[in-house]
């Protein structure tokens, strides 16, 4: 069966996560995703609220200092404490963890009313927006934007990934740079709640999964409202056009869904 990583992923070794993907089929690092990221994953401060929504907006350093916002200087978007230049994430009033095994790189920002499930890793510069929806199982690389009301479950965006607006991720893979325009649905699980079986070269692939999404090779892109269903592969490159549906099956690099 011939489905290498290289027809989805570039520089996976630039990912803290790469070493899931070492000698693996697409979709197997999601069976192990879980059990690493309670592996990897320190806890949270003690300072931080679970269970309840943040009373006030926090600054967490990386040294795991946590610091009231208010407290701090900013001057062109850095961050200050008595003269001292210091680093962090931003953890907003009215955020909401559920549990410790969370962990937030430098310049990550978690806006209001999202609500994080462990476990969870967020890489330097990723964006949670206000009212989004994060269910655990959950690996950022850097600079990703997980977009107001947005569902994600058990997934991994590597770096420069964008799911900005209304989206569910289930169980799925999304690439370097990849979009996903408003409203794209990533489908997790068949009508029937079977196992999902693909068809690569003529060849029957039986997934081991009852639950997978998509896999997005880099810098694919999805239309507003469109929906991939259950066991969809697109190869890097690929676009998904506005309103339409996709897969199941694997789809070569560079192929356009019209």
């Amino acid at each position: 069966m011939n489905i290498s990583l290289d027809l989805f992923f570039e520089n996976l070794e630039n990912e803290k996560i790469a070493e899931l993907f070492k000698n693996a089929l697409p979709w197997e690092p999601l069976k192990f995703l879980k059990t690493y990221l309670l592996d990897i994953v320190p806890e949270l401060p003690k300072e931080i609220p679970i269970g309840i929504p943040i009373p006030e907006s926090l600054f967490l350093t990386s040294e795991g200092e946590v610091i009231p916002l208010k407290d701090l200087e900013i001057y062109n978007d850095e961050y200050y404490l008595k003269g001292e230049k210091i680093k962090g994430a931003i953890l907003k009033a009215g955020a909401f963890l559920t549990g410790k095994k969370i962990f937030f790189e430098e310049e990550v920002i978690v806006e209001p009313f999202s609500l994080i499930f462990p476990p969870a890793y967020f890489s330097k510069g990723t964006q949670i927006r206000h009212g989004s929806y994060i269910r655990g199982s959950v690996y950022t690389g850097e600079k990703v934007v997980i977009g107001h009301t947005t569902e994600v479950k058990n997934s991994i965006f590597f770096s420069s990934a964008k799911a900005s607006h209304f989206a569910y991720i289930g169980d799925s893979i999304l690439g370097n740079s990849v979009n996903l325009g408003a409203g794209t649905k990533l489908a997790n699980l068949k009508f029937s709640k079977t196992i999902i079986t693909l068809v690569i070269n003529n060849e029957i692939v039986n997934t081991g999964l009852k639950k997978m999404g998509a896999i997005l090779g880099d810098l694919c892109q999805t239309g507003c409202n469109s929906v991939l269903q259950p066991g969809t592969l697109l190869g890097k490159k690929s676009y998904v056009y506005p309103g339409k549906v996709c897969g199941p099956g694997y789809f070569l690099p560079g192929t356009k869904i019209k």
